[in-house]
């Protein structure tokens, strides 16, 4: 069994935003593989898909991003899962909106949802899926930023990312985070 995390916020008020995306693509996975209802457990959504022969379990913590790191480890220590069978897919400003980047492990860079979990955790030792959003213009600040919905033409970018990012997912899942860096870690079709 393998834990996918998609970090975001709960309630309409943030559906579409850019730091929602982690949420976005877990829906997306759940429309690819046919998951069965969504129920709440563990501070969370949770629903399972079958990704070839693998079990995948799909997280979308309910404590908001600066907290999600609480649902991470209340499902990770139920399952007694090993962390290199957990996965986070989160929002980056530091990428070019579209830009997927996968790693093993590594610091937070910024991102207190993924520095929750890391703190809750204790490790850093497990994959990230990043999803870049891009930077603020000069006169928005980060947080602002991050809670706006994206730009009609971003939504076009965004709307092809969030099926690579599954796409990335499944081959993490499939073949393995050197595999899967191998294969996305690449310039988003925009650039």
């Amino acid at each position: 069994m393998k834990i996918v995390v998609g970090l975001g916020n709960p309630g309409k008020k943030y559906q579409g935003t850019r730091h929602n995306i982690g949420f976005d693509v877990l829906v997306g996975l759940a429309e690819r593989f046919s998951a069965g209802s969504w129920r709440s457990s563990f501070e969370a959504e949770v629903t399972e898909i079958q990704v070839g022969s693998e079990k995948v379990l799909l997280l979308a913590p309910q404590t908001f991003m600066n907290l999600s790191g609480r649902s991470v480890r209340a499902v990770v220590n139920f399952y007694k899962l090993p962390i290199k069978d957990l996965l986070l897919v989160h929002d980056d400003i530091n990428l070019p909106t579209g830009r997927l980047r996968l790693r093993g492990s590594g610091s937070a860079g910024g991102q207190k949802g993924l520095q929750n979990t890391i703190d809750q955790l204790g490790t850093s030792d497990f994959a990230r899926l990043r999803i870049g959003v891009d930077r603020p213009s000069e006169n928005v600040s980060v947080v602002n930023h991050v809670l706006q919905t994206f730009t009609k033409a971003e939504r076009i970018i965004i709307e092809e990312c969030v099926g690579r990012a599954a796409s990335a997912v499944e081959c993490w899942v499939n073949e393995g985070v050197n595999q899967a860096m191998n294969t996305f870690n690449q310039t988003a079709s925009n650039e």
